[in-house]
């Protein structure tokens, strides 16, 4: 299979499908839902910026620096959000997943667990990856403890080295799962969704 492969990824309470231009209305909806846009540390576009948004993840698809999704709920078939699959070094080889965010009513639930076991199992299974890193924002504490939560590594704070939309300069927490990993995380998040 190839490294950022355009795929759709079903689980039982999400599917990932390959973003395209047609899910702007969706999730013009869904970053409303808890005004996620609003939190400064999150890399959630404002309504009225969702089609810039996704023209841009487009442009880094086509350049194969990206896998972006959205996140459709399939209780209700609505959208609730974005991931990616992003800074892919395919020689070692190993991917990133970020630029992640769920409409406020899908917190708590299930959805983001499943899409990032869907996700992991993916990188792992089908593309051999030795590893996967998940970046947050050092004060984005939710999206922190929500991989932690994965049972991701902690390796340590980058120090400014990312520009926020607010035009901030911030720190980056950095964690990772590693193939070696995989299996016990895999068991985890398996747990995790039979509750």
């Amino acid at each position: 299979m190839t490294f950022l492969a355009p795929v759709t990824l079903t689980g039982r309470l999400v599917s990932l499908e390959p973003l395209a231009v047609h899910h702007a209305d969706g999730l013009e909806e869904a970053v409303q839902d808890g005004a996620i846009d609003r939190l400064w540390y999150t890399s959630a576009p404002p309504p009225d910026r969702m089609a810039d948004d996704i023209a841009g993840k487009l442009a880094q698809a086509a350049r194969g620096a990206m896998l972006p999704f959205a996140i459709r709920r399939l209780a209700d078939g609505r959208l609730i959000g974005v991931t990616t699959f992003c800074n892919p070094l395919p020689a070692v080889p190993a991917t990133e997943i970020g630029y992640t965010w769920q409409a406020a009513s899908a917190h708590r639930t299930g959805t983001n667990t499943e899409a990032k076991a869907l996700m992991l199992a993916h990188a792992f299974d089908h593309w051999g990856c030795r590893r996967v890193a998940f970046r947050a924002t050092w004060f984005n504490h939710q999206s922190r403890r929500a991989i932690e939560r994965l049972g991701a590594v902690y390796e340590g704070r980058i120090r400014q080295d990312r520009v926020l939309r607010t035009g901030e300069v911030a720190d980056t927490a950095q964690y990772s799962i590693t193939d070696g990993d995989w299996p016990a995380v895999r068991r985890h998040l398996e747990a995790l969704l039979a509750r």
